[in-house]
């Protein structure tokens, strides 16, 4: 029976899945195995790194010197420009001196008075010794004669004294600076009146170069590092020889490092904080007195440190740092870290990975833990390399 026209699509649908089925009769392409995902891994080793703390502080000037009055008088001149820097002993102000010039002129006057008083009473002193001798005196007028001499002695040593004291006097209407530095504002002005007893404020010299940065650190981070030091887990270094490192308020890195110069033994009891003092070369004057800064201070030497790339470190929502890892077999785990603080370009690792295990420093967006994967091993991070990134210069 011939098949109708209502049955040709039917028929037509039916010898397509026959030939799909003859065509599935043929012979099976063989399925390709996958490949494991190639990444690139670094072998954690432990190495010798700095033990670093940044701490806040204030600069300080290295030397203070509040020029005073120390004669009383008018102020006829100043003779230094308001933050100039200036030379120790270069004048400043000149107050007037005639007063002084007399006293001075009156008290050499009573010297020369007191030479000519002590050569007559010499002369009769001798005299009468010669006359003694011939009992032509008597003893009494002798000893009188001795006594008259030795009293005009002391009358000429006095009469010194006070050319001494007015030469000084004089000296002190010169105002000089006592040191080297730079001035401040003045705070009198031509024609004041300044007094030696009232110690007249007249400016302040200041020396910034080098300067002092005042630092402090808390008694427990203190307390943690002898910790770590008597463990041996931290070798201290010689404190004289300790690098400090400064960042400005503007966050830029101060270009020279400079030195450690002492520990505070006493905790403020309302800060809970000692005190430490580092001395910083400072040729341009960029750093002044007061400017906050923060410091990293090397304390020590860990030699039992991990690092490990920044860039096979992440953190998860809760800010726990993070890193995969490669075992034995190939296989993608992931590590909970504990990170001290950034070394260049590398996390100093003080938990959760043990050194000869592979962090994946790249390929790490394509992996998952559990995955078996083929490491490459790649250029470990160097705490010798990183060390002289984060060090700025220290002065010649």
């Amino acid at each position: 029976m011939c098949p109708t026209k209502n049955h040709q699509p039917a028929i037509g649908v039916a010898c397509l899945l026959a030939a799909g089925a003859l065509a599935g009769c043929g012979q099976r392409q063989p399925a390709r195995p996958d490949v494991p995902p190639q990444v690139s891994v670094v072998t954690a080793q432990r190495d010798s790194v700095p033990v670093t703390v940044e701490l806040p502080g204030r600069t300080s000037p290295y030397l203070v010197a509040q020029v005073r009055a120390r004669v009383d008088g008018i102020v006829q001149q100043r003779v230094f420009q308001e933050g100039a820097d200036v030379k120790a002993n270069q004048p400043l102000y000149r107050i007037d001196p005639a007063p002084y010039q007399a006293q001075l002129h009156s008290a050499q006057a009573a010297q020369q008075k007191a030479e000519a008083n002590l050569a007559v009473t010499r002369v009769q002193a001798q005299r009468y010794q010669a006359l003694l001798a011939g009992n032509a005196v008597s003893r009494q007028a002798y000893d009188n004669a001795v006594a008259a001499q030795q009293q005009a002695a002391a009358d000429l040593a006095g009469a010194k004294a006070n050319v001494a004291v007015a030469l000084l006097n004089l000296g002190y209407t010169n105002v000089a600076a006592p040191i080297s530095g730079r001035t401040s504002t003045s705070l009198v002005t031509q024609g004041a009146y300044v007094q030696a007893g009232a110690a007249t404020l007249l400016t302040t010299v200041q020396q910034i170069d080098p300067i002092y940065v005042d630092l402090s650190e808390s008694s427990v981070a203190g307390l943690q590092l002898r910790r770590d030091v008597a463990s041996g887990h931290v070798k201290a270094g010689e404190l004289n020889q300790a690098k400090v490192t400064l960042t400005l308020e503007d966050g830029s890195q101060y270009p020279l490092a400079g030195k450690l110069q002492f520990t505070g033994t006493t905790v403020d009891p309302g800060t809970g904080a000692v005190t430490l003092r580092a001395l910083f070369p400072n040729p341009k004057s960029v750093l002044l007195p007061g400017m906050f800064v923060r410091a990293r201070v090397q304390q020590g030497v860990d030699d039992q440190a991990l690092l490990v790339p920044i860039r096979a470190v992440t953190h998860d929502q809760r800010g726990q740092a993070t890193a995969l890892v490669v075992g034995s077999d190939n296989k993608v785990a992931q590590r909970w870290l504990q990170v001290q603080d950034m070394l260049g370009d590398a996390w100093v690792v003080t938990g959760g990975l043990r050194a000869g295990e592979r962090v994946i420093v790249s390929g790490v967006q394509k992996v998952q833990p559990g995955m078996v994967v083929r490491a490459v091993e790649a250029a470990a991070p160097s705490a010798a390399l990183a060390q002289a990134d984060t060090h700025p210069s220290t002065a010649k």
